[in-house]
């Protein structure tokens, strides 16, 4: 009889180790049964619901949505959980991809620097941050870090200025740009893999030639290089003014100011400058978007071989923003 006890207990023990394991891999940890009950609270039915509408998009596994909008703060003072870092890398890849495809795919006759372009400036994160704050997605995020919130209200601010893509003159918390690509990672992964599925949701619609403008520094040594005008950057006074000014030939043009980053100052002072010096030279705005972008492209790819008056590298690694034109 003890022996019967004993087998059927082990029995017992190793058809709830099943049942353990046959638990979705990628449920949140406040939803499993190895922590103390109520750690942190779950997100409600109502919103995975509201989510699900702003998406189009109904999950299979609900809890890849909570998930997937889970900053690492949240579990704040609790010990450490699942954040949505995973999917975030998942999705990354997946945009990458979808981006690279439709680009190509697109404009068929487009040369590689002209599309790594179109596809840069349709992953970055200005472009996803967008999608975040459009689709209301932001106020999902689950999170308790102090300053994020205010961060993401001043963003949202920000945008009624500049209501299209700014290419370099806003500054947007990356968080925004992260609880996209990982809602895009849920997505693929709980639509077992389907790219057209996640591009129909979170990848479209596409910013394409007749939309794409030129980041403002790259363009003012361009425009500064083919009227043989010098530039300089004043930026040392950053640390105290916030401000800073563009001299062309020695004398300044553009200025800015912008305290929580030297580098979009810069971007906006040379949009300043730029403007300016287009409306000295008879050249409105509107006049210079009709420029068809693709030859514009070409252009700047056969420029940047050429030599010039400003070493335009060289300047462009002075700015430490050479990484963002790229």
């Amino acid at each position: 009889m003890a022996i019967d006890h004993i087998v059927r207990a082990a029995l017992r023990h190793r058809g709830n180790r099943k049942q353990s394991s046959a638990m979705p891999p990628y449920a949140p940890r406040e939803q499993r049964h190895d922590g103390p009950p109520g750690e942190v609270p779950p997100m409600s039915a109502k919103d995975v619901t509201a989510i699900e509408a702003l998406l189009g998009y109904c999950f299979i596994d609900k809890s890849l949505v909570e998930l997937a909008l889970t900053h690492g703060s949240f579990y704040w003072p609790n010990r450490p959980g699942d954040t949505y870092e995973r999917l975030e890398y998942l999705g990354d890849g997946v945009l990458t991809c979808l981006m690279s495809r439709e680009v190509f795919r697109t404009y068929r006759t487009l040369q590689p620097g002209p599309l790594t372009r179109l596809r840069a400036a349709n992953v970055d994160t200005e472009k996803l941050a967008r999608v975040a704050v459009h689709r209301g997605l932001h106020r999902f995020l689950r999170h308790k870090a102090p300053k994020l919130q205010d961060q993401i209200c001043f963003f949202i601010e920000e945008m009624r200025k500049y209501p299209v893509h700014s290419n370099g003159l806003l500054d947007p918390p990356k968080v925004l740009c992260d609880i996209v690509e990982s809602l895009i990672g849920a997505i693929y992964l709980d639509s077992n893999f389907d790219q057209e599925e996640v591009f129909r949701t979170l990848a479209d619609p596409l910013i394409g030639l007749e939309t794409l403008g030129k980041h403002p520094v790259s363009e003012l040594f361009e425009f500064c290089q083919k009227t043989h005008r010098g530039v300089k950057f004043l930026k040392d006074e950053w640390d105290k003014s916030l401000k800073v000014q563009v001299l062309i030939d020695g004398e300044v043009v553009g200025s800015a100011i912008y305290g929580p980053k030297k580098e979009i100052a810069q971007n906006r002072a040379a949009k300043d400058a730029l403007d300016k010096l287009k409306d000295t030279h008879g050249h409105t705005q509107s006049e210079s978007a009709s420029v068809d972008v693709s030859e514009a492209l070409d252009e700047l790819d056969n420029t940047q071989s050429e030599s010039a008056s400003v070493d335009v590298s060289e300047a462009l690694d002075e700015l430490d923003i050479a990484g963002t034109l790229n």
